[in-house]
């Protein structure tokens, strides 16, 4: 009975896997920093395109300072106009550090998942793990690499790709393990798994930490932005252009005066 039970918790490991125990990297979400948008976001040469299906306008794309809703040029004044070059600035800034944080994401969520795999198995650094770190590293290439976030594709649906990945491992790690447990080999899976604990956690841990610190410092620069979105003079069926919306318990930004109003002076921390 003891050995049923030992493997049973055993195989719930894969599924805890993917969200590292107790230890959690930070979220890939459009609602991060308490900032979200409705958009669809892609980010090429010609500018940036925000899209979306279900409300209005349901495209808005701005270029060195000219401005786009729903395939027609808007009239915006010279100060917009820098305003909007200083946003686009800054999107394309957040992109390759969006990148490298779901990157990280991953490493996290994998190295842990190789660890609890191999700490059951004594199969570490697996093909099989290999594989799918592989495929999860390619998700993030062709898609937050290439400057494109879509709202489907991130925020729990992230997640549950890492969380699919370690359930496709269920049936190889429960042959493995029922085999080692009918060899007599329960107490080589626990030292493992001790092991593993020691060794794996305060190193989870530390990279969790510094990649929250990376992601707060990210926050700074999407709350920057929307003071300068806050500051756009612009009006779209009478109404200001919201692009991202400030909320999740970050105080609202309130529009800035314009002898306030950002200008080509402005740095993005």
């Amino acid at each position: 009975m003891r050995r049923l039970l030992l493997a049973a918790a055993l195989l719930a490991l894969p599924c805890l896997s993917a969200q590292a125990g107790p230890v959690k990297a930070p979220a890939l979400s459009s609602t991060q920093c308490g900032v979200s948008t409705d958009y669809d976001v892609l980010v090429d040469g010609g500018g940036i395109w925000l899209r979306q299906r279900d409300a209005s306008p349901r495209e808005i794309v701005f270029h060195d300072g000219e401005l786009s809703i729903d395939g027609r040029m808007q009239v915006v004044s010279a100060a917009d106009a820098q305003r909007l070059r200083v946003l686009e600035t800054g999107v394309r800034r957040l992109m390759p550090a969006v990148t490298g944080i779901a990157n990280e994401s991953v490493g996290i969520s994998f190295d842990v998942l190789d660890m609890v795999y191999g700490s059951m198995t004594g199969n570490f650094d697996s093909r099989k793990v290999r594989a799918l770190r592989r495929d999860a590293e390619r998700f993030v290439a062709s898609t937050i690499g290439r400057g494109r976030w879509e709202q489907e594709l991130f925020g729990e649906g992230f997640e549950q790709r890492v969380q699919a990945s370690a359930e496709s491992l269920k049936g190889s790690l429960a042959r493995g393990l029922l085999w080692t447990l009918l060899t007599g080999g329960e107490e080589r899976i626990e030292k493992r798994t001790g092991k593993m604990e020691a060794e794996l956690e305060p190193k989870i841990e530390a990279r969790a930490r510094a990649l929250e610190q990376h992601v707060q410092s990210l926050c700074t620069q999407v709350l920057a932005l929307d003071r300068v979105q806050s500051a756009l003079e612009f009006r779209y069926d009478g109404q200001p252009l919201r692009m991202m919306n400030v909320g999740g318990g970050v105080p609202a930004t309130a529009p800035m005066a314009k002898e306030q109003a950002p200008d080509n002076r402005i740095e993005l921390p």
